[in-house]
């Protein structure tokens, strides 16, 4: 993820370099409709290890997003998954784990259970798809939840201390995407999210229904132009069409223009040429209603999620997202008298860990 402008990595994507980075995410809010666009694959075959809901998803992207064919092709077994994942109107949440991630009482533990303890998101949890990045963190994903898949990438060595940003790590990011513009072509929408957040309310509800792609923010000013607004990758919703797919393909394909870099950077860098030539409608989401450690605001009857950014460290985010869980709990035991009584001094903790591990500033608005 970047921070503001996207000119540099955002802390929460150095996270801790003997590890993965869990691939970022997607979101809402209002805000006005910005026009971009994006777009070209690699390969990908998804292969089924056993009867059931949990499979292994095999993919290659090939060098420099070269080789592109059809994914209705090469995804037959995540077809037969899908319809089972995804909502009534054909929407999945996707979220991604490694084995740091997904150990006992680490970020993938907080994540589950935030659904269960939010307002109106315990239902969300079964439309939940969690891909894997290592064979641990597939296996721990198989004791707490019924909808999991192992990333594998064939032309990568990956291990769980793959360093970040390494060849390895890269094809394993940009293996993410395509597997994400298959879910496109073969018709589901998805709400894509770093496992680092809770949620607290149904992010549905705030997720404009006119855009094609909407993707939270390090930090939101309506006073900005939309684009001006830096896009953090940790949470965004795509609808499934055609404008949405051929901006994944355009997305892909610029990768070897910026070698060395991971999809955010490339995302920001494009932004402009991508207005000019695709007419995808995207909105960046207020950090009113989806929150992070880089900016949040203390209206508890509003945030949706909040998101770990801005923190380098597994230890950090799980420390500061359970001061999270634990302000969220103190509200939802008030009666509605008593938040209204109280919501002017209400306020969250601040994470000091994670902004202490990043040197964090407050945003600057215009």
């Amino acid at each position: 993820m970047h921070g503001p402008g996207g000119d540099r990595d955002d802390p929460a994507e150095a996270e801790q370099l003997q590890r993965y980075v869990v691939p970022p995410g997607c979101s809402s809010a209002h805000g006005p409709l910005v026009h971009l666009g994006v777009g070209s694959c690699g390969r990908a075959a998804v292969q089924r290890l056993q009867p059931g809901e949990q499979q292994w998803i095999s993919a290659a992207v090939s060098p420099q997003g070269q080789g592109a064919r059809s994914c209705a092709t090469t995804t037959r077994g995540l077809a037969q998954l899908l319809p089972k994942v995804a909502m009534e109107d054909k929407t999945v949440i996707i979220t991604t784990v490694n084995e740091a991630w997904a150990r006992p009482g680490s970020l993938l533990d907080i994540y589950l259970e935030s659904f269960k303890n939010g307002e109106d998101t315990e239902h969300l949890l079964a439309h939940v798809l969690i891909v894997a990045l290592d064979p641990a963190g597939f296996r721990r994903c198989t004791v707490v939840h019924p909808h999991c898949h192992l990333l594998e990438v064939k032309i990568a060595n990956l291990t769980s201390a793959t360093p970040f940003m390494s060849k390895e790590y890269l094809e394993l990011v940009w293996t993410k995407l395509y597997l994400q513009q298959c879910i496109l072509e073969l018709g589901y929408n998805f709400l894509c999210t770093d496992t680092d957040m809770i949620l607290l309310r149904d992010p549905f509800r705030r997720i404009p229904v006119y855009a094609d792609m909407s993707v939270s923010s390090d930090d939101f000013s309506s006073a900005r132009a939309p684009l001006d607004n830096p896009p953090n990758t940790g949470l965004y919703y795509m609808k499934a069409t055609n404008r949405s797919i051929e901006m994944l393909r355009y997305w892909q394909a610029a990768r070897p223009r910026f070698p060395g870099v991971n999809d955010q950077p490339v995302f920001v860098k494009i932004k402009t040429e991508l207005i000019e030539k695709l007419q995808v409608r995207i909105e960046p989401l207020d950090t009113v209603y989806f929150g992070g450690f880089c900016e949040y605001h203390d209206d508890f009857d509003k945030i949706c999620t909040m998101h770990a950014d801005c923190c380098i460290g597994v230890d950090n985010k799980v420390h500061d997202l359970m001061d999270v869980v634990a302000d969220w709990r103190r509200y939802r035991s008030m009666t509605l008298e008593e938040r209204k009584n109280t919501s002017a001094n209400l306020t969250w903790t601040v994470p000091l860990l994670c902004r202490k591990s990043t040197n964090w500033h407050k945003p600057v608005h215009p």
